[in-house]
C-alpha cells in the first residue's frame, strides 16, 4: 500500500492519499451504508483495500460522490449509474450490480456484494441514500 506518484521535481516521492469510509463519512451527508451501497452499485469505485480487508478510496470519490449528489435531483440510483456507464464507453469501470461479485484480495475468497440488497420500489426511487 505504498502507492506513490513523483512530483514535477522528481526527486521528492510523495504519498497517495487514500481515504477510508468513514473519513468519507465525516467530509460529507453521506452515512457509512450509503458509501457502501454507492461502492457496491458501482457508482463509485476502492482505489485499493487494506491487509484487513477495508476498502480505500482516492481523491477522486469527491468528485464522484458530488456528482451523484448533483444527479439524484433529478434521477433515481439506477439511472444515475446507467449515465455513468454510458458516459465511460466501452471498458467501463462502472459495474452493474449483477456484475459486482469480486474477489477478496487477502484470502482469494469470493465476497458477493449483492448480499446487501439495495432496491429500487416501484415509483423508481431508490431504497439507498
Amino acid at each position: 500500500m505504498c502507492s506513490t506518484h513523483l512530483s514535477s521535481n522528481s526527486s521528492v516521492r510523495i504519498p497517495v492519499r487514500r481515504y477510508r469510509i468513514g473519513e468519507l463519512v465525516r467530509c460529507g451527508p453521506f452515512s457509512r451504508q450509503t458509501i457502501h451501497n454507492y461502492t457496491i452499485m458501482g457508482l463509485i469505485r476502492e482505489a485499493e483495500w487494506t491487509a484487513g480487508g477495508h476498502r480505500l478510496y482516492d481523491e477522486s470519490v469527491f468528485e464522484q460522490l458530488s456528482r451523484i449528489v448533483e444527479l439524484k435531483r433529478t434521477k433515481s440510483l439506477t439511472e444515475i449509474r446507467r449515465l455513468l456507464k454510458e458516459e465511460q464507453g466501452p471498458g467501463s469501470t462502472v459495474t452493474t450490480y449483477a456484475e459486482a461479485t469480486v474477489t477478496h484480495p487477502d484470502t482469494g475468497g469470493h465476497h458477493d456484494p449483492t448480499s446487501s440488497v439495495v432496491q429500487e420500489s416501484e415509483g423508481g426511487e431508490d431504497m439507498a441514500t
